[in-house]
């Protein structure tokens, strides 16, 4: 590009290059989605038309940017998780945000007519924010993500026994609160049980557990792999794989199957099945059946 005499505006630009060596999580969120949940007419207390456009948005994402190693969504949030090791727009927070904010946001448009066949879109149309967070151990990003998945098993079981109270229990909002204030997750239980007949470990694993996606590789057994030591190992490397590494892992990640589940991710088993999330070394990819 040649250079003129207005290029020197190009020294106002800030670095935002997020820390080296560290776990990147990317979460975004639906701005204003209460009154865009209202206007569709959503259905309380989880619209699975909803949450699965969001999985679909998410799955798309995910299989288009193959850096992200996971993601973890429930209700109008999503978070994207990059390896440590990571180096894609050589770690500009700007960059990664905005490149995940306007893709999950195109997807989320391009999927809606998919979902909610009967209802058009119309402005003031879906739109969402987000924010980097850095995380520096392995420790520290499950932590994370088990905090996001605890919320949703709090936040879910708050909302089922509210919305009974209303659409069962003929009760109102102000009334529905003063009920649940100051009760714990076996008291909600009981109300839902004794009063509507409801067995809350019977609701839709994706209600109580949220929806997590990655690239299904072959389960290996615990035990077999120390991923924490082979994560510090490739840290401590003085030079990047080689090119020809490069080019057989993403191979080998464009072959995997991106799937959508419904798991227990604060439990060590999920993790130690699938030590790919968190090595960044693509495991074995299944045979057709």
């Amino acid at each position: 590009m040649a250079n003129s005499k207005f290029e020197y505006v190009k020294g106002f630009e800030q670095p935002d290059h997020l820390m080296p060596n560290t776990w990147i999580v990317v979460r975004i969120d639906g701005r204003g989605f209460t009154k865009f949940a209202n206007k569709y007419e959503f259905e309380k207390p989880n619209d699975k038309r909803a949450l699965d456009l969001m999985n679909a948005a998410a799955r798309a994402l995910v299989t288009e940017i193959q850096d992200i190693t996971i993601a973890y969504g429930v209700s109008d949030e999503y978070s994207f998780v990059f390896h440590k090791l990571t180096t894609l727009f050589e770690r500009r927070e700007s960059k990664l945000v905005s490149t995940i904010v306007s893709t999950f946001t195109a997807y989320y448009i391009h999927h809606w007519s998919t979902y909610f066949t009967d209802t058009p879109l119309s402005p003031p149309l879906p739109t969402f924010d987000g924010r980097a967070v850095c995380y520096p151990s392995i420790q520290n990003l499950r932590d994370y993500m088990s905090w996001r998945q605890v919320d949703c098993h709090i936040n879910n079981l708050y909302n089922t026994t509210f919305w009974a109270l209303i659409q069962q229990g003929g009760k109102d909002g102000t009334e529905a609160e003063q009920i649940l204030k100051g009760t714990l997750s076996a008291d909600k239980n009981e109300i839902l049980f004794k009063q509507f007949g409801i067995n809350y470990n019977n609701e839709p694993e994706m209600f109580k557990k949220g929806s997590v996606i990655f690239r299904d590789y072959e389960l290996v057994e615990p035990g077999t792999h120390n991923v924490a030591q082979e994560v510090e190992q490739m840290a401590g490397e003085p030079t990047q794989q080689s090119k020809t590494q490069r080019d057989n892992d993403k191979k080998k990640r464009a072959k995997a199957r991106v799937t959508v589940e419904h798991l227990d991710i604060i439990k060590d088993d999920f993790w130690d099945r699938r030590p790919w999330l968190l090595s960044n070394k693509p495991g074995r990819v299944p045979k057709e059946p």
